[in-house]
């Protein structure tokens, strides 16, 4: 009977240089990183550049876990604050680029006309601010107990729980706009 090795334990061992511990961190977690990320992107291509992203700059990220919370809702704090980045990022490039002539027009015209393409809850969590979108990507997406999602965002148990109800309220509105 083989015994497994801790998360925690190739963690430590791969913030110490150690190749085949951080090889079996990325293969435990990875797939798992990617689906959060792609919950909280909403676009597959954008989950994969921002779990590619993670997994680069997690062996310098390793030497800076105190060991204070579980490696998996450190992990989930690592990708909600990748993709917070990314989206502060986009924003301004997108600042950037607006009124960049008929060629950005048109780039964006095309952006739009793909966005409306997407699915009914696609475009319901899209209208979510990002907070709720992180409270529900981690609770209903990465099936995490309201204390385990209040956790990797920092805060309280009750925080997520208002969140929570008003991701229902806002899908509630949503659905009833479209029915008239």
């Amino acid at each position: 009977m083989q015994m497994t090795v801790s998360d925690e334990a190739l963690a430590m061992a791969a913030a110490g240089g150690d190749r085949a511990a951080y090889a079996d961190l990325v293969e435990r977690h990875y797939d798992r990183i990617f689906a959060l990320c792609w919950r909280l992107t909403g676009q597959q291509s954008e989950a994969e550049d921002l779990t590619q992203d993670i997994f680069a700059a997690l062996p310098a990220k390793l030497r800076g876990w105190r060991n204070d919370a579980r490696l998996t809702t450190w992990l989930y704090r690592v990708a909600v604050n990748a993709a917070h980045d990314r989206r502060r990022r986009a924003a301004t490039h997108a600042k950037a680029a607006l009124g960049w002539g008929d060629w950005e027009k048109a780039r964006q015209a095309d952006i739009a006309a793909e966005a409306e393409g997407q699915d009914w809850l696609q475009g319901a969590m899209a209208s979510l601010s990002e907070e709720l979108r992180d409270t529900v990507a981690l609770i209903l997406g990465e099936g995490l107990s309201q204390a385990e999602a209040a956790e990797v965002l920092g805060l309280s148990e009750g925080t997520v729980a208002w969140r929570m109800s008003e991701v229902k309220k806002k899908l509630r509105a949503v659905a009833q706009e479209e029915t008239r």
